[in-house]
C-alpha cells in the first residue's frame, strides 16, 4: 500500500539515470513469495531498533550464567565467546528450520550478525574490556553525530505531525493495530536518524527504486504508508547543505579530543568513525519486499565518501592550523 505524497513534479522513471547514488541492497534477510497476491521480493530494510530486544535478552541470560558459575572459570572472555557461539548455532538452526514456501530466511547469513550481537551484549556484562583511546574517541564522535540526528529528527516530527497523522489515518489501524504501528515506527527511529544524517551531509536517501531525496535533487513517487515517512521533505532544500559545516566541525572536535594521545590516535579515530558510519548505513538500508521499494535508505558508499571528505576536511584543517601555530 502506498501513500501518494504531493510533489512539485511528476515522477518519471526515465529520470532514474540521474540517481547515481542508489545503494546496493545488503545481503537478503528474508525471501518472501505469496502466490495469493503475487507479492514476491526480499525484506532487508529492517528496523535497527529491533536489535535491542535480542541484545537485552542475551545480556540478561549471560548475566544469569555468570551468577551460576560464581567465578568458576579462568577467563571470562572465553566464556563470552563460548556463549556467543552456542547462541549463534541455536539461532542459525532455528532460522534453517523456519523455512517455508512463503518466507525463506537466508539462514546462512544468521551466524555473522547473531555472533556479533551476542558478543557485544556479553561484553557489557561482568569484567569489561578496556576500550582503546581511539575507540573512546570514536564513541564520543558517533554519539554526538547520531545524537544531533535524533534531535533534528524529533524537531522534524514535531513540524510534520499533521502529515504523519494523515498517513496514520489513511491506514485505519484501529486500537491494537495503532499500538503495533506506533511500536514499528519507534523501532525504525534509528534508521530515520541515519537517513537524516545522510541527508544533511548532502548524500541524500532513497525511498524506492529510482528515487532520490537530497538537498539538491528530488525524485520521489509513492512512499510506503509508514507514518514516520511523513517527515520527508516535499521539494529540494539547498539550505540543508549548511549541515556540512556540522560534519566539518566533527572533524575539528575529533582532533581536539584525540591529538593529546598522538597523531596515530587521530588517524585511528578517523578511520573508526568512517567504519562505524558504514556499518550504520548498512544496517539502515535495504529492500522492502517489492521491486518498486527495492532501494530504501541511504547510499552506503556515498554516505561513507561524504563523511570521509567532510570530516576529513575538519581533521586536515585543524592539524594544519595547529602545526603552523606550533611553529
Amino acid at each position: 500500500m502506498g501513500y501518494s505524497r504531493k510533489c512539485n513534479w511528476q515522477y518519471d522513471r526515465s529520470d532514474s539515470w540521474r540517481n547515481l547514488d542508489l545503494l546496493r541492497s545488503p545481503p537478503h534477510s528474508f525471501s518472501i513469495s505469496t502466490a495469493a497476491n503475487g507479492l514476491a521480493g526480499y525484506l532487508t530494510f529492517l528496523p535497527i531498533g529491533g536489535i535491542l530486544l535480542p541484545f537485552f535478552v542475551i545480556r540478561s541470560n549471560f548475566d544469569r550464567l555468570l551468577e551460576k558459575l560464581k567465578g568458576d572459570y579462568r577467563d571470562v572472555n572465553s566464556v563470552r565467546i563460548a556463549f556467543s557461539i552456542i547462541y549463534t548455532l541455536l539461532v542459525t538452526l532455528l532460522a534453517f528450520l523456519s523455512n517455508s514456501t512463503a518466507v525463506t530466511p537466508q539462514w546462512y547469513l544468521a551466524p555473522f550478525s547473531t555472533f556479533f550481537i551476542a558478543l557485544f551484549a556479553t561484553i557489557s556484562i561482568g569484567h569489561r574490556l578496556a576500550p582503546s583511546r581511539a575507540s573512546r574517541v570514536t564513541t564520543r564522535i558517533c554519539a554526538i553525530l547520531f545524537g544531533a540526528s535524533f534531535i533534528a529528527l524529533a524537531i522534524s516530527i514535531f513540524l510534520n505531525v499533521a502529515q504523519i497523522k494523515n498517513i496514520t489515518t489513511s491506514l485505519q489501524p484501529g486500537i491494537f493495530g495503532g499500538l503495533l504501528l506506533l511500536l514499528l515506527n519507534i523501532l525504525y527511529l534509528p534508521n530515520a536518524a541515519v537517513a537524516l544524517a545522510a541527508y544533511f551531509s548532502g548524500t541524500g536517501l532513497a525511498v524506492g527504486t529510482g528515487t532520490l531525496i537530497s538537498p539538491l535533487w528530488y525524485h520521489l513517487g509513492q512512499i510506503p504508508a509508514l507514518p514516520l515517512l511523513g517527515v520527508l521533505p516535499v521539494s529540494r532544500q539547498p539550505l540543508a547543505l549548511i549541515g556540512v559545516i556540522f560534519f566539518i566541525a566533527l572533524g575539528v572536535l575529533l582532533v581536539r579530543i584525540s591529538l593529546e594521545y598522538g597523531i596515530q590516535t587521530v588517524l585511528q579515530s578517523f578511520i573508526f568513525v568512517i567504519v562505524s558510519a558504514i556499518l550504520c548505513a548498512y544496517l539502515a538500508s535495504g529492500s522492502l519486499i517489492t521491486s518498486e521499494m527495492g532501494a530504501m535508505g541511504v547510499s552506503i558508499w556515498k554516505f561513507a565518501l561524504s563523511l570521509t571528505v567532510e570530516i576529513g576536511i575538519g581533521v586536515a584543517a585543524t592539524l594544519l592550523i595547529l602545526n603552523k601555530t606550533a611553529k
